[in-house]
Formats: structure tokens, C-alpha cells, sequence
């Protein structure tokens, strides 16, 4: 049915109301004194239409009539829009107000006023620290990934109400937010705990990079935000003009973002080839590729349960095509797509359209992706990275083995 009959049909609805049988074909009188013919499928498509929406407008009506404090319709509206994205069962498919929806624009920018942590809906109901960011407030405070985090400021949080629980760990720089952990011990014995950590301007410097050991070049990201792929390249090229001969490539704690930053990244360690591909319910698939060119010097990749999302694409590209080997521990598993609505009056959402695959084909999601050399860190080592080399066991394991392949 076209877009300019279904408005005219709606338009009739509250005279099909009226109408008891129809044949074949009914003639419906108009406002307009013109006659619209339609079908009988059409009405029956009309009447169920106006079936599903009779209901919820006869809850609008009654809640605006009968309830006992006086109704806000905007929202009355929100809560509507909030429960349809909710109903669908899907932690990632998400209603945002306008405000939220702006915090959240904000966040992909890598700017905003906060701690620092990236916080994911949990199949427990809890929300659930992907990853601390580094060297920001959450990190220095010792919130590590795994965590639950159950209160803020106090007030009881849950998955289903994580924007809400983000929301208030945002906030003005230098005031302090509170929140209360809920943290699992190897043992699976669980500690509940309080930590105030005070809010900072954050703003990522998304890649960072050094050269260790005089000849090999180190390359952190820390997520894949709209100004990652500039601060990659000019790592990168720092690197390159110290003459490096191999390069680590540390994606540990990453929570994701976007995925076309995560693909042009990707591009610059693959030749020719596929990146990654996603694929709708209907099958439909779209393919992500890098080029000819590419960066040719033995690469080491590190991972662990924090790499999510994006992380994993580029990860998973990495190892799938044999580009370089993975060290550390098992990847988050997150392997879905969320698109962003924004909508006419600024509010919008983010739904789950489709699931992707490495270039082998293989689905993550709620697996992860197994590293080439998996090696645990201890959990009493509370930083990583060049400035704690001595304990990052990862980090030196994934230098042995870059020495190797560069004939050292």
C-alpha cells in the first residue's frame, strides 16, 4: 500500500469503525466529498491496524482521565517509545530522549564530563563494566572489568535502566559520583563495596604510542571514537619515521565504537581482502574490504575479556587472515550491529539490524574470540602497558614473540 493511501485510509478510520460487512470492494465516503475505493484486504490490513492502536490509545485515554497526579504527555510519549525499544528484549536496542541522545552523540565524539568507563547491559539484569578507559577517574579508582555496578549515588540501578545509571555518572567535572560494586573473586566469592571517585573533563586521546626496545613500535587504542583514525595515523607515522621493524598493536580494554574508524584501522595492516561483513534477518549482507596497500612489518595483536565490539572486528580480521598472531585472554564476545535513529524533535535510538562475521565467517557474539597464545595476567598487576612492563606479562610475551618473527 502506498504512503499517500495509507494516510488517506487513516484518515478514514473512524468511519470504518462504523462500517459492519463490506464485499469485494467498498466505496467509503471522505471529508473531502470524494470517493476512496479499497479493497478488502486493504481493510482488513486497515482494520487490524486500527485494532492494535485502539488499545493503546484507550490506555492513553484512561491514564490522562483517571490517574490520580496530574499526566506529563511528553512523557507519557518517552515511556511509550521506551518500552516498544525494550520489548524487544535486545540490552543494545535503546530509547534516548533528547538529552540522552545528545550525551550519547557526545560520548562517540570522545569528549564529555565523567569517570571514564565503558558499562554494557549484563544477562544477570546488572550493568556490567566492559572496561575501565585508561587513565581516566574509573581506572585510577581500581573499577575493573567485570564489575557490576549496582548503585550510583545511592539509588538502585539495573540493566534495563543503564542510560538512566549513566546519566548520573556523568556529570559536572570535579564534583563527586559514588558507586557501589559488586566484584567476583576467582573463588566466585562476591564483594559489595563502595567507591567515590571524582568526575574529570574526558577527553580521549583515543591511541597512544611508544617504541620499546629501540626497534619495536607500540600502538594502544583505547577506543574507536570520530577522531581514532587521525590519532592513529599520526602514531603510526611517528613510528614509521623512528624506523621501527615490528609493531604491537594493544586493543586490551577497548570497548568498541564505530565501525567504519574500526575498518579504515584495519585497512592499513591488511593487503587486499575482507574486513568483516554483516548480515541483516533477511540475509542481506554488506562487505567492509581493505585494499592493496598496507603496513608491512610483523605485527603482534593483545587482547582480553575488555576487547569488545569493534576491538573484535579488527582482532578477528587480524587473525582470521593470518596478519599477525593474538595474545591475552578471551575477547568480550559482543558481535551485533546497532544503527542510530535520530528523530524530527531530537530524541532518536539505536537498534540492532544486523550480526557480523569475520572473514572466515564466524559469528562471536556471547563467545569471543580465542587468542592464538592465551596467557592470564595476574590479578593483582592493576595496570598495563610500557609504564608497568615489568608486570604485564602479556605485554612481554607478545615482545618475545615479535622478536621472533623479526629474526631477533
Amino acid at each position: 500500500m502506498s504512503k499517500k493511501k495509507r494516510i488517506t485510509l487513516i484518515v478514514l478510520l473512524v468511519l470504518v469503525t462504523n462500517i459492519i460487512t463490506f464485499g469485494v470492494s467498498t466505496i467509503l465516503p471522505t471529508p473531502l466529498n470524494k470517493k476512496v475505493m479499497i479493497s478488502k484486504s486493504e481493510y482488513n490490513e486497515l482494520l487490524s491496524f486500527y485494532n492494535d492502536y485502539s488499545k493503546l490509545m484507550a490506555v492513553e485515554n484512561s491514564i490522562k482521565k483517571n490517574f490520580l497526579k496530574e499526566v506529563d504527555e511528553e512523557k507519557l510519549l518517552d515511556g511509550q517509545l521506551r518500552g516498544m525499544l525494550q520489548s524487544l528484549e535486545d540490552p543494545y536496542s535503546i530509547y534516548m530522549t533528547k538529552e540522552e541522545f545528545d550525551d550519547f552523540m557526545e560520548h562517540t565524539k570522545g569528549v564529555y564530563g565523567g569517570i571514564g568507563v565503558i558499562v554494557s547491559p549484563g544477562e544477570d539484569n546488572l550493568i556490567t563494566v566492559v572496561s575501565p578507559i585508561e587513565d581516566t577517574p574509573g581506572e585510577k579508582a581500581g573499577i575493573k572489568t567485570g564489575d557490576k555496578i549496582i548503585k550510583v549515588n545511592g539509588e538502585e540501578f539495573t540493566a534495563d535502566k543503564m542510560d538512566m545509571a549513566v546519566k548520573v555518572m556523568k556529570g559536572k567535572p570535579g564534583e563527586d559520583v559514588t558507586l557501589t560494586i559488586l566484584r567476583e573473586d576467582k573463588e566466585g566469592k562476591k564483594n559489595q563495596f563502595d567507591l567515590t571517585i571524582k568526575r574529570e573533563e574526558i577527553r580521549l586521546k583515543s591511541v597512544k604510542s611508544s617504541v620499546v626496545e629501540n626497534n619495536i613500535g607500540y600502538i594502544k587504542i583505547i577506543s574507536f571514537d570520530d577522531l581514532t583514525y587521525e590519532d592513529f595515523k599520526e602514531e603510526l607515522s611517528k613510528l614509521q619515521k623512528q624506523k621501527v621493524k615490528g609493531i604491537v598493536l594493544d586493543l586490551r580494554n577497548n570497548p568498541g565504537g564505530l565501525l567504519d574508524v574500526c575498518a579504515n584501522i584495519a585497512d592499513e595492516f591488511l593487503d587486499e581482502g575482507d574486513i568483516v561483513y554483516t548480515q541483516t534477518r533477511d540475509g542481506e549482507r554488506e562487505y567492509l574490504k581493505s585494499n592493496k596497500k598496507s603496513i608491512d612489518l610483523p605485527l603482534v595483536v593483545l587482547v582480553n575479556e575488555g576487547s569488545a565490539s569493534a576491538s573484535e572486528i579488527l582482532a578477528g580480521a587480524i587473525k582470521d587472515r593470518e596478519r599477525g598472531v593474538l595474545v591475552g585472554t578471551k575477547t568480550f564476545g559482543k558481535g551485533i550491529v546497532q544503527r542510530i535513529f535520530k528523530l524530527p524533535d531530537g530524541s532518536g535510538y539505536k537498534l540492532t539490524v544486523s550480526e557480523y562475521f569475520t572473514p572466515n565467517g564466524t559469528n562471536i557474539h556471547g563467545i569471543g574470540i580465542t587468542p592464538d597464545v592465551v596467557i592470564e595476567l595476574p590479578e593483582d598487576v592493576e595496570f598495563i602497558g610500557i609504564d608497568n612492563l615489568s608486570e604485564d606479562i602479556q605485554l612481554k610475551k607478545a615482545l618475545e614473540i615479535l622478536k621472533e618473527k623479526m629474526g631477533q
